[in-house]
């Protein structure tokens, strides 16, 4: 059973960065010729539902992002995926939420459904 724990939230300024953590256990699931799985990240604003901000494909490393955060963040991996990490630069006051990393299955489009149930999520605040 795959585990997740996410850290790294805080408070920044507009135009700031931040690197969010996702500590992955147990992850077992096995790209097939049709279904490819991951890591994704995903954000919670205030009074709104759960949108996805990207996600990593465990086998390929391929890598996708909504685009609202394109060309300012980046999703990588350590060597032995023990850890995801969502570098956040340029970042704006619209980025505030809880932050959530989950497994995932991701379509051909490159969108990132969650497989899992949330955990604790991380608060991130961007605000002067």
């Amino acid at each position: 059973e795959v585990n997740v724990v996410e850290s790294g939230g805080g408070l920044v300024q507009p135009g700031g960065s931040l690197r969010l953590s996702c500590h992955v256990s147990g992850f077992t699931y096995e790209d097939t010729s049709v279904d490819e799985y991951g890591i994704g990240w995903f954000r919670q604003a205030p009074g709104k539902y759960h949108t996805s901000v990207g996600c990593t494909s465990k086998q390929f490393g391929r890598t996708h992002y909504t685009d609202a955060v394109k060309g300012r963040f980046t999703i990588s991996s350590d060597s032995a995926w023990n850890t995801v990490y969502l570098q956040m630069n340029r970042m704006k006051v619209e980025d505030t939420g809880v932050y959530y990393c989950a497994a995932v299955t991701i379509g051909v489009t490159g969108t990132c459904f969650p497989l899992t149930d949330w955990g604790q999520g991380t608060q991130v605040t961007v605000s002067s």
